[in-house]
């Protein structure tokens, strides 16, 4: 499993959901209400797939920052595949953490760089995505709404 690190590089050593309770408690003795989003984003490079999976906390009024995880694919995989690969590793990641974010009241929601215009492309993964996504119980956003996976997981390919 690849690390996981601060947006300024630092690598956490101990594993995320640690590093993520250390987080919670050190927030929350801060003052701040958190909210919690999960999100992927991929990029085809030179015949391989680049994904970035994000968990962002968001300080209520106060801003936020992220825990962001890189990997990286030789498989051939159609849009669509790539789009269900994205949220496998949000909700992957979101499943690992919901039992630590319920016990600390803090709000979950898994984000999917999926667009709900049938226009665009990514738009075929959508039903598939949001059924995923709901059926293991979590809140759902897409895009424009999608922030974490849109934005965030984004610019850390």
């Amino acid at each position: 499993m690849e690390k996981w690190r601060r947006l300024n590089g630092q690598v956490f050593d101990l594993p995320v959901k640690e590093a993520v309770e250390e987080t919670i408690v050190r927030e929350k003795e801060a003052g701040y209400r958190l909210k919690v989003c999960i999100g992927s984003d991929s990029q085809v490079r030179n015949g391989s797939i680049e994904f970035a999976t994000v968990i962002v906390f968001l300080r209520e009024k106060k801003g936020g920052f992220m825990f962001i995880q890189n990997s990286r694919s030789t498989r051939r995989m159609s849009l669509k595949e790539r789009m269900i690969t994205e949220v496998a590793k949000s909700v992957e990641v979101a499943y690992d953490l919901c039992d630590l974010l319920d016990r600390y009241h803090v709000e979950l929601e898994v984000h999917a760089d999926i667009n709900t215009d049938p226009a665009f492309q990514s738009n075929t993964a959508l039903k598939e995505a949001m059924g995923y996504i709901l059926s293991m119980g979590f809140v759902f956003k897409a895009k424009p709404d999608a922030f974490a996976s849109s934005s965030c997981a984004d610019k850390v390919i």
